[in-house]
């Protein structure tokens, strides 16, 4: 077989507010890749399938990073993602295994070890698309974060924001299933609406209602989960109940601004707030089996309810990167880069 393009997504300049498509990162398709050729060297040769487009990859695209490193300039980016082994010279990956973990933006990559990737296999015919989302990370995210940190109570109200996101809507459903009311809110009318849809007691438009006086009718509230932080922390934190425990998944309010800062954080001394942040990757092995034995089931059969918003192309990574900063995305953004 003749060699076939290997197009790609690179970061080319490290952004000062939202990233630009075209600017900040860029579509290059000027290689090519013999499928059946190109050296292994001991390891496998990975078709992307899918790539997962994140509100956490805007951190990375700084020199030095956040949590995670920064993308190095005129390199390709990294995220979660599904591919198909195509030839191996390992028996860790075998020729025709999916495999699960963060994935560079290529259309077609040699690995030479197996690293973080994990095999997948899909067993409830769900879209490989579902395990970047509800069944990947994402979920991932939400079911970590409410086992190890929420803690719920009987007659506990939760608030979460970006409720009608892939985190945050399974972070509510969790709620639910525990017996729990429920505010949550999202920035469009739609997005309300689906909040309503998977069980949401009081879902509101934050970019059209009060959040504090939402919450004043509606609380207190005992657990609040944050993609936000700004000034729905600071609303949060003075609706907080004794004794709330705060879940800090994310900041996006901060991202593109340089940071939003929080002018009542005396709350947490007054009110016995615990506050807890954390990234899943470091406490998902807790409960990796329980993860993958339950929720691709549940998944299947409708019991826990998702959306996806399928964008086709590496071409159209930065526009849907974009989208998701400023939130104009409507479920959870994904990149279909291939059938396989």
């Amino acid at each position: 077989m003749a060699p076939v393009r290997n197009a790609r997504v690179l970061m080319n300049e490290y952004p000062t507010g939202y990233p630009e498509p075209g600017k900040t990162t860029v579509y290059d398709d000027s290689q090519t890749i013999d499928i059946d050729n190109v050296p292994l060297n001991g390891g496998f040769l990975l078709k992307t399938l899918v790539l997962s487009i994140d509100p956490y990859l805007r951190g990375r695209m700084r020199p030095t990073g956040g949590y995670t490193p920064g993308f190095p300039l005129g390199k390709p980016l990294l995220s979660y993602g599904v591919g198909v082994v195509l030839r191996s010279e390992t028996d860790k990956a075998k020729a025709g295994d999916h495999l699960y973990g963060q994935f560079t933006h290529e259309e077609y990559s040699v690995r030479a070890v197996l690293g973080d990737l994990a095999h997948i296999e899909d067993k409830h015919g769900l879209p490989w698309s579902v395990y970047t989302g509800a069944a990947g990370m994402p979920g991932q995210t939400a079911y970590v974060g409410w086992k190890e940190f929420a803690k719920p109570k009987k007659d506990d109200v939760v608030f979460v924001t970006t409720g009608a996101g892939p985190v945050g809507s399974f972070v509510i459903q969790l709620a639910k299933a525990d017996g729990l009311k429920v505010i949550a809110s999202a920035g469009s009318d739609e997005k309300v609406a689906f909040m309503k849809e998977i069980g949401a007691d009081v879902a509101f438009n934050y970019k059209t209602t009060s959040i504090s006086e939402v919450l004043a009718k509606e609380g207190p509230i005992d657990i609040y989960w944050d993609h936000v932080g700004g000034e729905t922390l600071e609303a949060a934190l003075d609706a907080a109940d004794i004794g709330a425990r705060f879940i800090e998944c994310g900041m996006i309010s901060g991202y593109n601004t340089g940071g939003a800062p929080v002018r009542n954080l005396m709350q947490v001394i007054g009110k016995d707030i615990t506050i807890r942040g954390f990234i899943v990757s470091r406490s998902f092995g807790k409960y990796l089996k329980e993860f993958y034995d339950t929720v691709p089931e549940k998944l299947a059969k409708g019991e826990i309810k998702y959306r996806e918003e399928v964008t086709h192309g590496l071409d159209k990574v930065g526009d849907v990167i974009l989208g998701v900063q400023k939130g104009t995305n409507k479920a959870k953004a994904v990149i279909h880069v291939a059938d396989g």
